[in-house]
């Protein structure tokens, strides 16, 4: 029989979540930077003075409220980013393992979250989606969707329809406004949310995009303020948001539209 879905999976999930963020902090780290970091056999440095954090200063969450948010060696304050992603990810592990168990469809779930966490906090610190996101995750999503046929052709058509639909805005809006109108890891983040959430997903999670997008900075251009638009984050809470209300969405429109 099934792992049951309950509060003694979801603590499992929780504390793998924890170790994963914390990972998921030097995954961060190393990809969003200039030049790239190794993330295979890197150890934890103190972003301040750069010196190696022992084991002990390092326990997700617990260590940064004991030691004051601050290094042990330098006494520099240590970002509440890192507690906070931390948290997030356990939070999403615990969800999905809560709500499914120690099921497929949790790992699935939980990866796709610890994936577009991931890549909004990269877009917010350096306007930049590292391929180990979206292209690592495209890989990912592919393969977990591989359980059936119809599932791993919805995942590739999910695909196919992400990476066209940004493409095909990022060319007609470079070549109207003479300017990239779309960056390329915007397209290849779709494509790997594509494998994910499947064709109408896709289009539902672009369409959230642009509207969370638009609330934030419409007012700003309307202030006479320029600034560059990480757009990964909004499309992450789209597709966030269309992988677990996405159906019921889709519904209460077509529903709305007289559709059904």
């Amino acid at each position: 029989m099934a792992p049951q879905p309950g509060v003694a999976t979801a603590i499992i999930g929780a504390l793998l979540g924890l170790v994963l963020g914390s990972f998921l902090n030097v995954c961060v780290l190393a990809w969003a930077a200039e030049p790239k970091g190794k993330v295979a056999g890197r150890r934890s440095n103190c972003p301040k003075c750069g010196t190696q954090i022992a084991w002990y200063d390092n326990i997700p969450i617990f260590s940064w409220i004991w030691l004051g948010a601050r290094c042990r060696h330098c006494q520099q304050s240590i970002s509440a980013m890192y507690p906070l992603v931390e948290l997030a990810t356990a939070t999403i592990w615990g969800y999905f393992t809560w709500r499914h168990g120690l099921t497929l469809e949790a790992v699935r779930g939980a990866v796709f979250f610890t994936l577009l966490l991931g890549i909004a906090v990269s877009d917010f610190r350096a306007y930049l989606i590292p391929d180990e996101f979206s292209l690592g995750g495209l890989v990912l999503g592919v393969a977990l969707s591989a359980t059936s046929i119809d599932a791993l052709s919805q995942a590739l058509l999910g695909t196919a329809v992400g990476f066209g639909i940004l493409w095909l805005i990022g060319f007609a809006g470079a070549a109207v406004f003479k300017q990239d109108a779309m960056g390329g890891g915007d397209i290849k983040m779709m494509a790997m949310v594509g494998a994910f959430v499947g064709w109408t997903g896709t289009l539902l999670t672009i369409f959230l995009g642009a509207v969370l997008g638009s609330v934030v900075f419409v007012p700003l251009a309307l202030l006479g303020r320029r600034q560059l638009v990480p757009f990964g984050i909004f499309l992450a809470g789209g597709a966030a948001v269309t992988y677990l209300f996405g159906q019921d969405l889709i519904n209460w429109y077509l529903g709305l539209a007289g559709f059904k």
